[in-house]
């Protein structure tokens, strides 16, 4: 437990610029700063301050008592892990192991040029070492800065840092020294994850969670030393940290990752941060001037039952009728708000569509039938996608999505190999102005400055056909497709009343993946294939009849043949995509050794994977397009790109040059 010293406010605070002229609010139970100079009010509040964080403390240590007595009668673990320590669930691949029920699968032997191929070559990832979370990105002074949850010391989650890159286009990255580290009592077990927002007069806070030295999570203020250093390289943290504990009601392992704030119509800044009360995952609301004094709403943004705690919540404005990003504080007629929040239990990101009540602080989903986290409600990603992040980049108006990608194989090759995760190429995000019920993403369109060489293909492919399509080593790939069902073929099965009605039943997960074959699908590409067929990971469309007689069209990704390898996971995604009259079956895959990225109708449904091929790497990995329906002759016309690495580049003021003169 802290000492009582350590909980009282510094008496010689350094000069503060974030200091606002003007009234203060009054303090509340949830802040932590200097008191007012009244002795009687100072002795009163500081005891109870100290006697709730005393409880709090009391409660954690129990906590962890009781779920250490768990893990051994179990029998699963003799101890508790770090992170279930801290209070969040297993960041690492021994978890996903547990939930996919082969924890005790005995590990593949991986070889060096194996593990090396895995590394990719234009997706962010540190040099070495675990990376988690991403943090607070920003475009600031001409840089797009990328802070992120990195452990400097092993490829495994523990002493959680925040590291940080900088980039000119979002993919030619140079990385710059650690940005926060664990060295004050609020955050002694970790720095974790957090958001940045820009005051009006151009300048920039950073609210981010800390563990304490006794593991309850906590929200602390920190702001960059130097704001005419275009790199940010040094960071302050507030002296009166930490600015928000958990409040009443809230055990403290489950308080954390605020948001950017946004404005309000009173002129203030609102936060809010995710947490759970029993089984009722909720949005907490927290109103401030200065982002060091806080006034708790009584209301909540959102809550939904039985989702469990809400991690990295996000909340962010959509125009109805504009193909463009917002600022965090737009609002009014033509504006529709997010929430997303990534659930702990499943470790899924889910959104939903709704409307925002400013007056309140308030929230609701257009549709309750699919609320954020149950599970017919829709996610960003239906594959290995998670712990996201949106930022406005006020330098080409667009809101860009930032999402940590794990890994799928097991924690004993990545500390073989020495590194683990990767972030997904940064995406725009929209409203779908032409659905009004989904979101649409789209890779960043810098990414197309990696592309070199290409080769465009126009074939009839009829039923059960295989064809190689010739692009060489197929490991650094962007493809961009659009297929058509012949007119006969779905004439064919809409106007028998025989064909089997199987839309409502298929499901990408559960139908049997890409072998399974359908009157119409599936149909697409197999991607790090070898020339065998034995090792590939197929993309696809399947398109269904519904009882109705209508087509329902899905998008799926299959990696249960990616890999030799028995130590990885390799699961069916994906999820029914919506399909307008008239419209084309497109798809976009960016393939980049170890992760495939699937883009469905031009961003409405995404899947990401990622793969451990053993054969299909290096000059060994090929492209095939395949038709596995039965009846259905499939016209494809595609277009496909080698791709350049993005070169990140270890820190040095070289690099940093280098780099902006690109």
């Amino acid at each position: 437990m802290a000492s009582s010293d350590a909980l009282l406010p510094i008496s010689a605070r350094e000069e503060d610029p974030l200091l606002l002229d003007g009234s203060r609010s009054d303090p509340n139970a949830e802040t932590h700063h200097r008191r007012r100079p009244v002795k009687g009010l100072l002795a009163v509040s500081f005891g109870l301050f100290f006697i709730a964080f005393y409880v709090a403390l009391i409660a954690t240590r129990d906590g962890s008592r009781s779920h250490d007595a768990k893990i051994e009668r179990d029998g699963t673990a003799t101890t508790a892990s770090r992170a279930r320590l801290a209070g969040v669930s297993e960041k690492s691949n021994d978890e996903m192991w547990k939930l996919s029920g082969e924890r005790n699968t005995v590990a593949f032997s991986w070889n060096n040029s194996m593990l090396s191929w895995q590394r990719t070559a234009f997706h962010f990832q540190p040099e070495q070492n675990w990376m988690n979370d991403p943090n607070g990105p920003l475009f600031y002074k001409g840089w797009y800065h990328f802070f992120y949850q990195y452990n400097p010391n092993a490829a495994v989650w523990a002493d959680i840092v925040w590291g940080h890159a900088v980039s000119k286009d979002l993919i030619h990255w140079v990385h710059l020294p650690l940005a926060m580290v664990a060295d004050q009592w609020y955050d002694a077990n970790g720095v974790w994850t957090g958001s940045a927002t820009f005051l009006e007069d151009g300048s920039i806070v950073m609210l981010y969670t800390g563990s304490t030295d006794k593991y309850v999570q906590v929200q602390n203020l920190a702001y960059p030393e130097d704001l005419n250093d275009p790199l940010l390289l040094k960071w302050v943290k507030y002296s009166g940290n930490p600015v928000l504990v958990p409040p009443p009601g809230i055990l403290p392992k489950d308080f954390r990752d605020p948001t950017t704030a946004w404005k309000t119509s009173a002129g203030k800044w609102r936060i809010t941060i995710g947490s759970k009360i029993n089984r009722t995952g909720i949005s907490l609301v927290y109103d401030t001037t200065d982002f060091k004094t806080y006034e708790k709403l009584d209301t909540l943004l959102h809550k939904v039952p039985n989702t469990g705690m809400w991690e990295c919540v996000d909340f962010y404005p959509v125009s109805k009728t504009k193909v463009k990003g917002l600022d965090t504080s737009v609002n009014g007629p033509d504006v529709k708000h997010i929430v997303k929040a990534s659930m702990d239990d499943t470790r899924i990101d889910h959104y939903a569509i709704g409307t925002y009540f400013d007056s309140n602080g308030t929230w609701i989903p257009d549709d309750p039938s699919i609320d954020v986290g149950i599970s017919t409600s829709l996610r960003y990603d239906y594959g290995k996608f998670y712990a996201s992040k949106t930022f406005y980049d006020q330098n080409k108006g667009r809101r860009i999505l930032w999402s940590w990608i794990g890994e799928s194989d097991s924690e004993s090759a990545d500390v073989q190999k020495g590194w683990s995760s990767l972030q997904g190429i940064p995406r725009t995000v929209v409203l779908d102005t032409k659905t009004g019920k989904n979101l649409v993403q789209w890779p960043v369109e810098e990414v197309k400055s990696l592309r070199l060489s290409s080769k465009k293909f126009d074939m009839e492919v009829g039923p059960g056909s295989l064809v190689h399509v010739d692009v060489g080593s197929a490991a650094q790939l962007d493809i961009e497709a659009e297929f058509e069902i012949k007119k006969e073929s779905l004439d064919k099965i809409l106007g028998d009343a025989s064909a089997a009605a199987e839309a409502e039943e298929f499901s990408c997960q559960k139908s049997g993946g890409s072998t399974v074959r359908g009157a119409l699908g599936p149909f697409g590409f197999s991607v790090l294939a070898d020339e065998s067929l034995s090792e590939q990971t197929p993309v696809y469309f399947y398109v269904a009849k519904g009882k109705d007689s209508k087509l329902k069209t899905f998008f799926c990704t299959d990696a249960s043949r990616s890999s030799f390898a028995n130590d990885v996971v390799k699961p069916i995604y994906g999820s029914s995509v919506p399909v307008l009259k008239g419209e084309k079956l497109t798809m976009r895959i960016l393939v980049d050794h170890s992760i495939v990225e699937a883009f469905g109708q031009g961003g409405r449904t995404c899947i990401t994977s990622r793969v451990y091929p053993t054969k299909a790497i290096y000059g060994a990995a090929k492209l095939f397009l395949f038709n596995n329906a039965i009846d259905a002759t499939i016209t494809a016309s595609f277009k496909v790109w080698q791709m350049n690495s993005a070169f990140i580049h270890p820190y040095s003021e070289e690099a940093v040059r280098a780099l902006s003169r690109t």
